[in-house]
């Protein structure tokens, strides 16, 4: 399988609508091959929203396999309630975020898993050169980036969270709130104090 053109995805990820979604996890549950959908379409968000959040490749390339790896295994058990795949996805990989910061040494817990699954190794693999586009693309405005970013990382998670899905990620509050399972006034107040904070430390 070869990774997908940017346009590509793009016009994909416009035509996955909810019905369209709910069929492609059906297929997911049936045929195991099928999540190389799932993977071509959100690989890249996600690793580019775990590169911007942590400015390290390698480290997000173990994040980003983590993720896809463990929504790998849960699909089968994924309920489609009112939270897209999308934000399951970034929710997993906000998850993995937070396991990494409250950690000294990020220690994956499926890797033992990820060697038994060959299709996924193999899919993790093809992506190199995409993960590589998205950290250049990054690296263009490094500087102001990684000004706000080492503010950004003073700062408690919680606010850390919505500031990067928000102006990194573009997401909508109603997005954040789905991704990371809080109320849209909780975001919205959330938001409001970390940007006074992140303004006063700027």
């Amino acid at each position: 399988m070869q990774p997908k053109c940017a346009l590509c995805i793009t016009g994909m990820l416009q035509l996955m609508d909810p019905k369209n979604e709910a069929r492609l996890i059906e297929q997911c549950r049936t045929d195991p091959a099928a999540f190389g959908q799932v993977f071509d379409l959100w690989y890249n968000p996600v690793f580019g929203y775990i590169m911007r959040r942590t400015a390290d490749y390698d480290l997000s390339k173990d994040i980003a396999a983590e993720t896809f790896l463990k929504a790998f295994l849960k699909i089968n058990s994924f309920q489609w309630r009112g939270i897209s795949l999308s934000a399951w996805l970034f929710r997993i990989a906000t998850n993995e975020l937070n396991q990494y910061y409250r950690s000294s040494r990020y220690k994956p817990q499926s890797l033992q898993q990820l060697l038994e699954n060959p299709q996924m190794e193999k899919l993790l693999h093809e992506q190199d050169d995409d993960e590589r586009e998205v950290m250049e693309k990054e690296l263009r405005g490094f500087n102001d980036y990684n000004l706000i970013r080492s503010n950004l990382l003073k700062m408690d998670v919680k606010y850390q969270e919505v500031i990067a899905l928000r102006y990194f990620e573009q997401k909508t509050n109603g997005e954040i709130s789905a991704i990371l399972n809080k109320n849209e006034g909780t975001v919205k107040s959330l938001l409001s104090r970390g940007l006074e904070k992140l303004r006063n430390m700027l």
